[in-house]
């Protein structure tokens, strides 16, 4: 095929997606009868699609990762001088990227001190896992290696993260599950569990109740999203993350903080953890790390941790038996360091928190016009709307119609997220995480599309 022939005609490029791409999330079955969508080109915050369309992008990249916008040539010219000098070596052995991106991390993390890499959310999350597991067997005869998860909190796709998964309708179908993973309850105030004043101490409780339930002593971790993403984009109450840190202290339980949507500035600081006063043992991250420029995750621990695993040199076991074959990959790590050099030169933490105000505010009024939005949440540029047919209820609106409002934004150029196969009933909060390079018209043209679809879907 010669595409340069025919450069707008692009529909040689649409028939070869057509009949060979499977793609992710999505029921194919639609694609017998129209085209499937084929993204081309991105700048800023905007993108072109196969037919020339332009869209605004309010959800970076589909799920939450192109935090500093498309386009950028600094990350591309890092990426291609460093792949020219060294691509890959395992990483078993260092980088000049891996070394100094882990020492540039590590300085937004006081209290952590090592960089695990690896190639994605889900595999920074089994590697934490796989710790905790570990460390129950050197140090606690293997009794201690329960780890505790969240009803609605997602840590990935392997059938190991969604035994830690809350979110019932992605891990259908593909049991069984990993044994040794518990459900606590959430912290969703909205949709409260409990009457109760102090709503965050009481979910926090909730989770002391499952401890002692299964027995401190088989318990090894935590793993809690700080904000939950596609569970409903929900907030934690006051009082819930103090309590939280109280419980595992007292029963010895290693903290877990899966920042892998949260991170790397999206809630305006530079990890969603920090707003909370939280001090992790693990923490994971993935998606922002390099805005998508780049495949790049990791596992981020304390030196007590670490020292775990080097307490023994005899013992051929004692260390972590473990390899990311992409880990070793040095595209990540350069473009790591540059996406950290323009969220710091441009000021793109503080310019999350200003439009993120200016986003929740802007909820906030559509709540005020339409009845069907019944609660508005979010932090930073990381913010949901739940709609709901009746507001004394909260009875949700049916998933074909949050599909609806989707369509008519995209119709209208405008890209917003909505809960999907995540929580049975409840896959029904609009979910928007634009770029943090977002300007005050780029957040007004996002309310403004949500509010003429809500026109219309709902009256």
């Amino acid at each position: 095929m010669n595409v340069a022939a025919s450069p707008n005609d692009l529909s040689e490029i649409i028939e070869a997606d057509r009949n060979h791409v499977w793609h992710h999330l999505l029921q194919h079955k639609a694609l017998e009868t129209i085209d499937p969508k084929i993204m081309v080109e991105g700048k800023g915050m905007k993108l072109w699609d196969a037919t020339g369309k332009e869209h605004l992008d309010a959800v970076s990249g589909g799920v939450w990762t192109v935090n500093v916008g498309y386009g950028r040539e600094s990350i591309a010219d890092a990426i291609r001088d460093q792949l020219v000098k060294l691509n890959y070596f395992a990483n078993s052995a260092g980088s000049i990227p891996g070394a100094l991106f882990s020492e540039r991390l590590i300085s937004k993390m006081p209290g952590m001190s090592r960089v695990y890499f690896t190639n994605s959310g889900t595999e920074a999350n089994e590697k934490a896992f796989k710790m905790v597991r570990q460390i129950a067997h050197k140090r606690f005869g293997g009794k201690k290696h329960k780890i505790l998860y969240r009803e609605r909190d997602y840590h990935g796709s392997s059938i190991t993260a969604i035994s830690a998964g809350g979110q019932q309708e992605r891990n259908a179908q593909y049991g069984p599950y990993t044994p040794g993973f518990v459900e606590v309850p959430h912290c969703c105030e909205y949709r409260a569990q409990w009457d109760v004043e102090n709503y965050g101490e009481r979910a926090a409780d909730a989770i002391e109740e499952v401890i002692l339930r299964e027995g401190p002593d088989t318990v090894g971790a935590l793993c809690l999203e700080p904000v939950t993403a596609g569970g409903g984009v929900i907030t934690p109450p006051q009082g819930y993350w103090d309590r939280v840190q109280e419980i595992c202290k007292k029963y010895d339980i290693l903290l877990h903080i899966d920042e892998v949507v949260c991170g790397v500035g999206r809630t305006g600081t530079w990890f969603g953890y920090q707003h909370y006063g939280i001090k992790p043992d693990f923490v994971t991250m993935a998606k922002g790390v390099a805005s998508g420029y780049a495949a790049i995750a990791c596992m981020v621990t304390t030196e007590e941790v670490f020292d775990m695993f080097k307490d023994d040199a005899s013992d051929p076991m004692s260390f972590f038996r473990d390899i990311s074959t992409f880990g070793g990959c040095t595209a990540g790590p350069a473009a790591a360091l540059e996406n950290m050099r323009i969220i710091e030169d441009e000021g793109l933490l503080d310019n999350t928190t200003r439009m993120g105000d200016r986003l929740m505010s802007n909820l906030n009024g559509l709540m005020e016009k339409h009845k069907v939005v019944g609660d508005v949440r979010g932090k930073g540029l990381f913010c949901g709307a739940e709609l709901v047919a009746d507001r004394a209820t909260k009875e949700p609106v049916a998933e074909k119609q949050m599909q609806a409002v989707a369509a008519d934004c995209m119709a209208q150029g405008v890209i917003i997220g909505v809960s999907n196969r995540a929580v049975p009933g409840l896959n029904n909060v609009i979910c928007l995480s634009p770029a943090l390079i977002a300007g005050e018209s780029d957040i007004d043209h996002i309310s403004d599309a949500i509010d003429g679809a809500l026109t219309r879907v709902f009256g």
